[in-house]
């Protein structure tokens, strides 16, 4: 199911562009401010972004510059201009798609799948050699990047300290299996004979809201009581 954001302040295009997307299945987050949408975009992942050029705080280009900086998101420019100029000023920024109103709410579904589908495709494309290469692994909803200590938790970056890392990377690696706490901490810690039991525990609890933070109905980390803890299998 594609998750969508529209950042548009006419109350009326908004309801066109939800009834659209949502006849096709797709999920619809909507904010009327520029700065709404930042706010959205950085509390969660979104499969295709929506911005209108004419928001009341800032232009849609100003948006998509922010934006730009830190996600790749496939992004289309819905709005009233259709001069030539505004569109290549929009893709020069970094948009992947312009549609001028009044629109089609059938083009408009059709143009969101079409965005989602390419970067889905280019995802796959990069994923495969990264794998190949040796420096990123998938398992279930995790992706490691072991090169760059980076973990993603179905498809959202986490932000990890060092041994959060080292923990998630050890027990994704072994899913299934349970590990003590004195285990961990002579797999993780540099010396571990500094560290207390309980500094596991501390980081156990650290990691599992990060997860839950992202999805807040899927608990991945067990513990099992008098001996430690391990990575569900599924």
């Amino acid at each position: 199911m594609l998750k969508v954001l529209l950042v548009e302040d006419e109350i009326s295009i908004a309801d066109n562009v939800r009834v659209a997307l949502h006849q096709e299945g797709y999920l619809l987050d909507h904010a009327k401010t520029g700065a709404e949408g930042l706010r959205l975009i950085g509390s969660q992942a979104y499969d295709v972004l929506i911005f209108d050029i004419g928001l009341p705080d800032q232009t849609g280009f100003e948006l998509c510059k922010k934006v730009r900086m830190t996600v790749q998101t496939p992004l289309l420019f819905l709005t009233a201009r259709g001069d030539e100029i505004d569109k290549i000023v929009g893709f020069e920024l970094g948009a992947d798609d312009y549609l001028t109103k009044p629109f089609s709410p059938r083009e408009l579904a059709m143009r969101v799948r079409a965005l989602a589908k390419r970067a889905q495709t280019n995802r796959m494309a990069t994923d495969a050699k990264l794998a190949e290469s040796g420096r990123v692994s998938q398992r279930g909803l995790f992706k490691v990047d072991h090169e760059k200590m980076k973990i993603h938790f179905d498809g959202v970056p986490l932000e990890l300290s060092r041994y959060e890392f080292r923990l998630m990377e050890l027990m994704i690696r072994r899913p299934g299996v349970v590990f003590s706490r004195q285990q961990l901490m002579e797999a993780v810690w540099e010396d571990p004979g500094m560290s207390l039991e309980r500094t596991v525990d501390a980081h156990i609890k650290s990691l599992r809201a990060k997860l839950k933070a992202v999805k807040p109905t899927h608990s991945p980390i067990e513990t099992h009581r008098g001996t430690g803890y391990s990575l569900k299998e599924s």
